[in-house]
């Protein structure tokens, strides 16, 4: 079962957006799903390198319309960003170190980070993107 099942509550009605939130919830559930069959600290290290890498691209993608369309909240916007990817680089070098008493902490925080975030702070860029004709 999923920890995270996509529904309209979490699509910014930007599709580029809503499929690369997509595959970050995948990714989140993959990781639940091992950890379920007892193959979380095995799974661990790849999905954590895998979301930094994502992440990392995701936020280009937003940050590019943040400057295209002048969006009063990028600054903070991207403060989240930065403190996000620090947030998993921080889990990552835990985790290389004891891979064992991480997993669950990192699925929480994720789990928690990526609904709020893209249900609160996503969602206010949302109208302004579909006004400047991005759908």
């Amino acid at each position: 079962m999923a920890l995270i099942t996509w529904n309209d509550n979490l699509s910014v009605n930007v599709q580029e957006i809503d499929l690369q939130h997509k595959k970050l919830v995948g990714m989140l559930n993959d990781l639940h799903e091992a950890m379920m069959q007892g193959k979380g600290s095995e799974a661990m290290g790849k999905i954590i390198n895998g979301m930094i890498e994502y992440a990392g691209i995701h936020f280009q993608t937003e940050e590019k319309y943040f400057v295209k369309f002048g969006y009063l909240e990028a600054g903070s916007h991207k403060r989240e960003h930065t403190d996000f990817v620090n947030k998993v680089n921080k889990f990552k070098q835990e985790f290389d170190k004891d891979s064992f008493t991480l997993t669950f902490n990192v699925l929480q925080f994720l789990s928690d980070w990526l609904k709020n975030h893209i249900m609160v702070v996503d969602k206010k860029y949302s109208r302004l993107f579909n006004e400047k004709g991005l759908r």
